[in-house]
Order: C-alpha cells, then sequence, then structure tokens
C-alpha cells in the first residue's frame, strides 16, 4: 500500500495545540479566533427545510434536484451577475475543501503539470497538487510570474484566505484574458465574496471579467461563511458547462452527492438575503471591536478588506505572537500556516460570540 500522506505536509492545525493549552488555560477561559468555524445559529428557515426533507429515503443525485439547480442559477445570476445560465453551469459538491483537494486528481493532472495559487493562500490548493503528483506553484502576479506551458489549473482566490484581498475587476479581466490566451484553467475561489467590508468583490462569472463568456473559468462558492452552514457541507461551482460536465461524470462514479435534506436547505438559503444581511451585521460588529483593540494594542492590520479574518502584524516571527496572545487566552492561527510570506503574520478570526470577543477586546485593552 503507497502512503499517499507522505506526500503531504504536516497538518498545520496540530502544531497550534500547545499554544491551544496555554490559551486553555486563561482563568476567564480561552477566546478561539484561530478557525473561522461560524458559531451563530443556523437560521431557522433552513433549519426547517432540512428538517422537512429529512424523509428522504432514496439515493440523492450528484447533479442535484432541479429545484437546487434553479437555485444556484438564479443567485448566481442575482448575486454574481452571471448571464444566460443554465442547469449545465451548475454543479453542488460536498463542501469546498472536498472540491479543491480532489479537483486536480478528478481533471487528471499528475507528474508534469504545474497546479498554481496565490503566494498566501489556504494550505488545501497545495494538498490538491501533491495528491495527485503534480507541482504546486505559488505567484504573486500569474501574468507574470507563471510559465503558462506548464500550468494545468490556476487558483484565483478573491477575497483572499488568509489576508482578505480583494481583486479589483481590472485585475480579474486580465487575468482571466492572458489565462485563456494559453489555454489554462481558471478555478475562482470566492467563498468569501459575501463578505466584503472596504471592497465590493467581483466574480470572474461577471461579464465584465469574462466577456460574456464561461470558457475556462470556474467559481466556486459555499453557505457555510455566509448562512453559517459549515456543518452541512453545502457548496457549489459554477461556470463552464464542458468543464462541469466532465466533473459531473467523473464525481457520478465516485458518488459524491450532496445529502438530500441539505439540498433542500440549500434552495432555502439561497432564496434568502435577510439573514445574510442579519449575519453580515453580526460580523461587522464584531471585526470593528477586534480591529480598534488590536491597533490600540500596537498591532498593524493590513488588506482585510474582506473574508472573515484580520490579517496582524506585531513585526516579529508569527510563533511569538501566537504564544504571547495564547498567554492572555486568545488563540489565532500563525500567517506560516498560509505560506512562507505570512511568516510575520497571524490570521484573526471574528467568528467568536459576542461576549467571547468582549472578553478579547478586554484582555487587549
Amino acid at each position: 500500500m503507497s502512503a499517499v500522506s507522505s506526500r503531504l505536509p504536516v497538518f498545520p492545525w496540530d502544531k497550534l495545540e500547545p499554544y491551544k493549552k496555554t490559551a486553555l488555560a486563561h482563568p476567564d477561559g480561552i477566546v478561539d479566533l484561530s478557525v473561522g468555524t461560524p458559531v451563530d445559529p443556523v437560521p431557522a428557515l433552513i433549519q426547517e427545510a432540512l428538517v422537512a426533507a429529512a424523509d428522504s429515503p432514496g439515493y440523492p443525485t450528484v447533479w442535484g434536484t432541479p429545484a437546487l439547480r434553479d437555485a444556484l442559477t438564479g443567485w448566481c445570476g442575482r448575486r454574481l451577475g452571471a448571464v444566460g445560465f443554465a442547469h449545465e453551469n451548475v454543479l453542488p459538491v460536498v463542501g469546498s475543501k472536498e472540491l479543491v483537494a480532489w479537483l486536480p486528481t478528478q481533471l487528471g493532472l499528475g507528474p508534469g503539470d504545474a497546479v498554481a495559487y496565490p503566494r498566501l493562500a489556504y494550505p488545501t490548493y497545495e494538498v490538491g497538487a501533491r495528491l495527485c503528483g503534480a507541482t504546486p506553484v505559488v505567484y504573486d502576479d500569474p501574468v507574470a510570474d507563471l510559465d503558462p506551458a506548464a500550468v494545468g489549473l490556476l487558483w484565483l482566490n478573491s477575497p483572499s484566505n488568509p489576508t482578505g484581498k480583494v481583486l479589483p475587476k481590472e485585475e480579474l479581466t486580465r487575468i482571466v484574458a492572458w489565462a485563456r490566451e494559453h489555454g489554462i484553467l481558471v478555478f475562482s475561489d470566492e467563498c468569501y465574496l459575501e463578505l466584503g467590508w472596504e471592497a465590493d468583490p467581483v466574480s470572474v462569472l461577471h461579464p465584465d471579467v469574462n466577456g460574456g463568456s464561461y470558457e475556462g473559468i470556474v467559481a466556486v462558492h459555499s453557505l457555510s461563511k455566509r448562512s453559517n452552514l459549515a456543518g452541512y457541507r453545502a457548496a457549489f461551482v459554477a461556470g463552464d458547462p464542458a468543464v462541469l460536465g466532465e466533473l459531473l461524470r467523473i464525481r457520478k462514479h465516485g458518488g459524491m452527492m450532496t445529502a438530500a435534506p441539505v439540498q433542500a436547505a440549500t434552495v432555502a438559503a439561497l432564496g434568502d438575503d435577510a439573514h445574510v444581511a442579519e449575519q453580515r451585521a453580526r460580523y461587522a460588529a464584531r471585526r470593528a471591536a477586534l480591529r480598534a483593540a488590536l491597533e490600540a494594542h500596537g498591532f498593524r492590520i493590513e488588506h482585510s478588506e474582506a473574508s472573515l479574518y484580520l490579517w496582524a502584524t506585531r513585526d516579529e516571527p508569527c510563533w511569538e505572537t501566537v504564544a504571547y496572545l495564547a498567554g492572555k487566552g486568545i488563540l489565532v492561527a500563525p500567517g506560516d500556516f498560509y505560506g512562507e510570506a505570512g511568516e510575520r503574520f497571524v490570521r484573526v478570526a471574528f467568528t467568536a460570540t459576542d461576549e467571547r470577543v468582549e472578553a478579547a477586546v478586554k484582555r487587549l485593552g
């Protein structure tokens, strides 16, 4: 048996355990700002849709119900500006992390192919490349930095995890045009698109970016953050029907199906904007409180114009910052989890409860 895990880096979160123990020892308990996991309730209308579909004894389909595909295409048009979308332009997936990790394998990439992603990035882009034996390659500017002849898959991520940086529409347009010129497939991870604070994120599905064609481009979206559905594993991809059709055929063989009650819940979630606005307001208040406290404490915040994180530094090695904050009972993620370029930053999530955020603010005061 080949040890596939030997191709992979050490699971980064295991390195944080000693600091978590330190933070847990604080008299008032830990304030865990390390992982961007939702803590607020699943909106009632989504729970109700899930319960109503609980009696689902048969197998769900990989492509999803017609109602789900209608919801996905409708949302892409209403929220992302996609024009002329049909069912062939959408495909549900079992959470976006699964898609990111296994996409290069499902695309048939392997040794000799490069999977490119931002220099500071979600670690699973690298994992996906290593699982299939492809070469992971990082970039600052894909147009300037990459050899187009080698790239089999180009990942974009706007808004960025971890930095919260947003790529302007003009930048997206330039990159998409270059990728098409060289026949490079673009997947754009847009899971934080609903969470723009000081910028208005734009999708690669917008006609101003793609010129009205979806050839060679696919967007990745998740309901984990916008609707508090991380526990539901509800996500989808949208864009080039030729690419999605191939993925659908592969995923049918692999049995990669979204559970039927989750499909029903997704329909309800995408049909309602009110709960998204309410959740944004919660996050905006937590973000403002934490940002002010960190800056008053001597931190500098860079980027962070979108997403669920503050990209913060005290101009010291990130693990020193992690240890310092753990001593105050606050756990954050070290920047080098996301690449060597993050070695003097920490990522601070504002997904804790109001009470825990208030506790962090007091400890930093």
